[in-house]
């Protein structure tokens, strides 16, 4: 099975949003991918392709030398292949070559899988925030990888790598 990392379309946006809404109990509306991929000149959104189904999906907001994950899931059926690694790995590796010099995220405090997937990118805590989630009350763990400067460049993706 071959995957292909690359821009979000507006032609995903039906996928994107089925895959948010399997993955979060507070997804995203449609409205807010368009406005992503449309009006917000920060925002960087990719997805993974595979045989033509979207398989996972990334929205970042580069802010001045900072890229912060917004949004981030792989569809139940493809996890645990290594796909979402791969994605953050070619996003963070796009935002370092536009200039990012660290990234910036928040992760359920009960997520922990992702919470291990980010500490082995070189994210740490750096803080937290209580309440932070609606649905059910859970707090946030901040991660920051404080560097991009040294990040790993070496795992390869298919597809474009052009930034926006």
């Amino acid at each position: 099975m071959s995957f292909i990392f690359r821009k979000m379309t507006l032609a995903d946006l039906a996928q994107v949003v089925a895959i948010d809404q399997v993955s979060f109990s507070l997804p995203w509306p449609e409205r807010s991918f368009h406005f992503e991929l449309t009006e917000n000149k920060a925002s960087r959104c990719w997805v993974v392709e595979s045989e033509g189904r979207v398989v996972a999906m990334l929205v970042a907001w580069f802010i001045i030398d900072d890229i912060h994950i917004a949004t981030f899931a792989t569809h139940p059926d493809f996890r645990r292949q290594g796909i979402g690694k791969k994605l953050l790995s070619h996003v963070l590796n796009v935002a370092k070559e536009e200039g990012a010099l660290t990234s910036f995220l928040e992760v359920r405090e009960n997520n922990l899988a992702a919470q291990e997937m980010y500490r082995k990118f070189g994210y740490i805590v750096s803080g937290r925030r209580e309440h932070y989630y609606n649905d059910n009350g859970e707090a946030a763990i901040l991660m920051t990888l404080e560097s991009l400067a040294h990040f790993d460049t070496s795992i390869e993706t298919k597809g474009s790598s052009e930034t926006p």
